[in-house]
C-alpha cells in the first residue's frame, strides 16, 4: 500500500482514499454521537413529566378511584409512590387573554413520581398553601397568556358542565374558578403549550368530580424491572385498565426518533459510498500498473486466485486503516466536544442546554466498523475481479 509506484499520482489517490474514509467514518460517529445526545435530552425531558409506569381507563376518560384492585396494587412491593391525577380541556382568562389548555389535578405526591418541579423556569413548586390552591403553568400557556407571578392578577379556568342545559345565558353552561400561578415549568413544547398543574381537590370540583380520577402515576422502587412490575399492575388491574411504560406513553414519539437515527446513518453510508469509489480507481490504476509485476509473480507459480488476493488485501488495508483512523477521529472529537463545548447552539440562555450534546454508544462504533469494511471490500472486489481479468489475463496468455 506503501511501496513506490510508477506513477507518484497512484500514491496520491491511495492516500486520498484512506482520508475519504476517514472522514467519512468520523462524520458517522460525531453525526450519530450528536444524534444520541439530542435523543437522550429529549428522553430526559419527556422523563421529568411522565411516571414510570401510567394507568388509565380503557373505556371513557375516568375511572372511579373507589376500586378495591388500586388498594392491592398500592401495597405492591415495586411500587415506591402512586399519584392519581384528573385533568380535562379547559379555558384560560389571564386579564385580557385567553387560552384553551389541559387543566391537570394531582395529588399531593405528585412530585415523589415525576420530575416536573426540577424543570421550573420562574417561581416555587407549590400547589397549595395554607389552604389556598395554586397552578403551576407551562410555560407556553403562559407565554400566550402574558402571564405574571404578582400573586395579584388570578388564571380565570372556565369548563363545560357535565350535566349543563340549554339556557339563554351561556354562561350558565360553565363552572368557573379562580387561582392563582405560583411558578412557570419549562420542558418541551408538547407540555408547556398543553398543561397547567393544579390541586386534585381543586380540579375535582372545577369538573363536578367525586372519586373519579384519569389516571394513576406509578413510581417504581429502584432496582425492580420496569417490564415485570407493568406485567404485573396488568394482572392486578385486568382488561378494564391500560397500562403503559415510559416507552409506550409517547410511542409514536420514540418510533420516529429511531426511525430518523436510521435513516440519518442511511444517509451518511450513501456519501461514504460515493467516497468509496476512490478505493476503485486507486486499484484499477495500481492493478494496471503492476502488470509487469504481476507477469513475474506468474513466472513463479502465483496463481490467479493469489494474485487477486494481493490486490484485494490492498484495498482492505486502505479501508480498515481508514476505519481505524476515522474512529479514533470521530471519538475525539466527540470528547472535545464534551470536554469543551466547542460547537455552542446561539445565544447563552436560548436553549435548554448551551453546546451540542454528545452522546457515545460502543453498538454505534461496532456497527459503523462493520459497514465501512463490509463496503471497502465491495468496492476493492469489483476492480480486483473484473479489471484483473480484463487487463491482466489477457497479459497473462500472452505469456
Amino acid at each position: 500500500m506503501i511501496s513506490k509506484k510508477s506513477k507518484n499520482v497512484i500514491n496520491i489517490i491511495s492516500l486520498i482514499s484512506v482520508v475519504g474514509v476517514t472522514i467519512s467514518t468520523a462524520a458517522l460517529i460525531i453525526v450519530l454521537s450528536a444524534f444520541n445526545g439530542f435523543d437522550d435530552l429529549l428522553k430526559s425531558m419527556n422523563d421529568s413529566f411522565d411516571p414510570d409506569i401510567k394507568v388509565t381507563a380503557v373505556v371513557g376518560k375516568v375511572f372511579s378511584s373507589d376500586d378495591e384492585r388500586i388498594e392491592t396494587l398500592r401495597n405492591q412491593e415495586f411500587v415506591s409512590s402512586i399519584a392519581e391525577s384528573l385533568e380535562e380541556q379547559a379555558l384560560l382568562k389571564y386579564d385580557d387573554q385567553q387560552f384553551i389548555a389541559t387543566v391537570k389535578g394531582v395529588s399531593d405526591n405528585y412530585t415523589k413520581v415525576t420530575g416536573v418541579d426540577t424543570m421550573l423556569v420562574v417561581g416555587d413548586f407549590i400547589l397549595k398553601s395554607k389552604g389556598q390552591p395554586y397552578a403551576v403553568v407551562g410555560q407556553g400557556v403562559a407565554y400566550y397568556l402574558s402571564l405574571n407571578l404578582n400573586y395579584i392578577d388570578p388564571i380565570v379556568i372556565f369548563v363545560p358542565k357535565r350535566d349543563a342545559k340549554i339556557s339563554s345565558n351561556p354562561k350558565n353552561a360553565f363552572n368557573r374558578n379562580y387561582i392563582f400561578p405560583s411558578a412557570v415549568f419549562g420542558i418541551q413544547q408538547e407540555f408547556d403549550t398543553k398543561y397547567i398543574i393544579v390541586p386534585l381537590d381543586y380540579a375535582k370540583k372545577l369538573f363536578s368530580y367525586k372519586t373519579e380520577l384519569s389516571a394513576l402515576e406509578i413510581k417504581l422502587k429502584s432496582g425492580f424491572d420496569l417490564k415485570k412490575s407493568q406485567e404485573k399492575v396488568e394482572e392486578i388491574l385486568g382488561s378494564d385498565y391500560l397500562v403503559k411504560n415510559r416507552y409506550q406513553q409517547h410511542e409514536a414519539f420514540y418510533k420516529i426518533m429511531k426511525s430518523e437515527k436510521f435513516y440519518i446513518f442511511l444517509i451518511l453510508t450513501f456519501i461514504f459510498i460515493i467516497a468509496s469509489f476512490n478505493i476503485i480507481g486507486s486499484l484499477t490504476m495500481l492493478i494496471i500498473d503492476k502488470k509487469d509485476d504481476i507477469a513475474t509473480f506468474r513466472s513463479l507459480g502465483a496463481n490467479l486466485n493469489t494474485i487477486r488476493k494481493i490486490f484485494l488485501t490492498e484495498g482492505w488495508l486502505i479501508t480498515i486503516v481508514g476505519a481505524i483512523l476515522g474512529l479514533f477521529l470521530g471519538y475525539f472529537i466527540c470528547w472535545l466536544q464534551i470536554k469543551f463545548k466547542l460547537v455552542r447552539l446561539g445565544t447563552a440562555g436560548s436553549f435548554i442546554i448551551d453546546a451540542y450534546p454528545i452522546n457515545m454508544i460502543w453498538t454505534d462504533f461496532v456497527t459503523i466498523f462493520v459497514t465501512v469494511i463490509t463496503i471497502g471490500y465491495v468496492a476493492a472486489w469489483y476492480p480486483v475481479r473484473y479489471i484483473t481479468k480484463k487487463f491482466v489475463v489477457q497479459e497473462l496468455d500472452r505469456i
